[in-house]
């Protein structure tokens, strides 16, 4: 697997909320650009969700895809992993959450490989694209809620 590219934002609301938004699969195409349709296949005792498909379009990359999911005990990362995809040979990523009173500090990690040649200096600049579209859209849509 290929380095992950990881990036942080602080947004102005408790762990609880964040994570609670990043949960809400089915709401993603409302707040996160790239994706246009979620359809979660399968939930955990805690009805999380385990399975999860995606299609998305982030420009010159689009795909279908279904990533597994694993949620800490404590609510306060959750982490993927690549089960099947068309462009995505492999994909592996976290949110991890650090609450500071009323505000958290939200780091994403992202490592793709495509099943198309990339240099990687490219790719780092997709994931970067990425991971920079999802924590703002994830920190606009948790705020707006927070109002």
């Amino acid at each position: 697997m290929a380095d992950q590219t990881t990036s942080s934002i602080a947004i102005a609301a408790p762990p609880d909320e964040v994570m609670a938004v990043i949960a809400d699969f089915e709401a993603y195409p409302e707040w996160a650009n790239q994706v246009k349709t979620v359809e979660v296949l399968a939930t955990g005792t805690d009805d999380r969700a385990e399975r999860v498909r995606f299609t998305m379009d982030a420009g010159p990359i689009k795909d279908s895809y279904t990533l597994d999911y694993t949620w800490a005990p404590d609510g306060m990362s959750v982490s993927w992993h690549l089960v099947k995809g068309q462009m995505q040979k492999a994909q592996e990523g976290s949110y991890t959450l650090v609450g500071d009173g009323g505000a958290t500090t939200v780091t994403y990690a992202l490592a793709v490989d495509l099943n198309i040649p990339m240099i990687g200096m490219l790719r780092r600049k997709a994931e970067k694209v990425i991971i920079e579209t999802a924590l703002n859209g994830l920190k606009r849509r948790v705020e707006r809620a927070a109002r």
